[in-house]
C-alpha cells in the first residue's frame, strides 16, 4: 500500500483508495462495544416523536418540523439535492445536540492541506462550539453521483483537526493536541451510519506530505440493530420500530461528542 499513488485533491473526492493509501480502515462493531455501553439509552425526546408516525398526527410545530423534513429526506426530486442535511439539523436539535454554546451548519468548508497543496473538505452539516468542529455529518450522493460518503467523512475528520490546532494556536494562544476521535455521521436518506474517527498529527502530518503512515489508523463504525435490516435504506427512520432504536444509538452517541 506504501507504493499506492498519492495526489492533491479534496475531500469530496477521496476513495477508498485513498484510505489505503494512508494506512486508513473502517471496522464495524455492534452496538455495546462501538458506544461502551451494555444496553442503549432511551432517546430523551418528546414522547410525540417515538408515537406520531405521521406529521399530520401532531399539532406540536417542533415534532412536526422533525416529521417533514424526515419524509422530505426520504423524497429524494430529481437532479435536486436531497432534504437530508434539513433534516440532520432538525434532528440534533429535539435530540439537544445543540443548543447555548454548539449550533449546527450546514455546507461548512474546512481547508485540506494534502500532498503539499491547498484542498478544501465540505461538510454537509457539522457542529461546532466557540472554537471547535466537534461533530461531522456526511449524506451518501450516491443517488446523484459515484462518491463515496465513508471516505469524505474521513478526509473531513483530518481536516477539522488541522482547522481545530490552527485556531487553538493562532487564536485562543494554546498549545495543539496530538490526538482526537472526532464522531461522525453519514447518512443515508434518514438511515444513519455512526464513526469513531482516531487523527493524529502524525496522519495528519502524513497527509500534508502524500506519505503512507507506518501506523494504521482503524476507524470505528456501528450500523443500527433495526428490526429488517434488508430495508434499512427504504424504511429510514419512518416506522416507529426503527426510529427508536436508531434514535436511542443517536442518544448513546452524545458522550462522544
Amino acid at each position: 500500500m506504501a507504493n499506492l499513488i498519492r495526489s492533491a485533491k479534496s475531500g469530496s473526492d477521496w476513495t477508498q483508495n485513498d484510505l489505503k493509501s494512508y494506512n486508513i480502515r473502517v471496522l464495524y462493531q455492534n452496538a455495546a462495544t462501538f458506544f461502551e455501553t451494555p444496553n442503549l439509552p432511551a432517546p430523551t425526546v418528546d414522547d410525540q416523536i417515538l408515537l406520531v408516525q405521521d406529521r399530520n398526527e401532531t399539532r406540536n410545530i417542533e415534532v412536526y418540523t422533525l416529521l417533514r423534513t424526515l419524509d422530505l429526506a426520504m423524497a429524494i426530486a430529481p437532479m435536486e439535492e436531497s432534504a437530508v442535511d434539513d433534516f440532520a439539523v432538525n434532528l440534533f436539535r429535539v435530540l439537544s445536540y445543540t443548543g447555548i454554546g454548539r449550533v449546527a451548519r450546514t455546507r461548512k468548508d474546512i481547508p485540506l492541506f494534502i500532498c503539499g497543496e491547498l484542498r478544501h473538505a465540505k461538510t454537509d452539516v457539522c457542529i461546532l462550539d466557540d472554537s471547535d468542529i466537534l461533530l461531522l455529518v456526511q449524506e451518501d450522493k450516491r443517488y446523484l453521483d459515484s462518491t463515496e460518503p465513508v471516505p469524505q467523512l474521513i478526509a473531513e475528520a483530518i481536516a477539522a483537526f488541522y482547522t481545530n490546532n490552527l485556531t487553538r494556536t493562532e487564536t485562543l494562544g494554546q498549545a495543539p493536541i496530538d490526538n482526537r476521535v472526532f464522531p461522525g455521521i453519514t447518512m443515508k436518506g434518514t438511515s444513519p451510519t455512526f464513526f469513531k474517527i482516531p487523527v493524529t498529527a502524525p496522519l495528519v502530518e502524513a497527509v500534508q506530505l502524500g506519505q503512507y503512515p507506518p501506523e494504521e489508523t482503524i476507524v470505528y463504525a456501528h450500523l443500527p440493530d433495526i428490526p429488517r435490516p434488508s430495508h434499512r435504506y427504504s424504511e429510514g427512520m419512518k416506522p416507529l420500530d426503527n426510529r427508536r432504536v436508531i434514535l436511542s444509538c443517536f442518544e448513546a452517541f452524545k458522550k462522544f461528542i
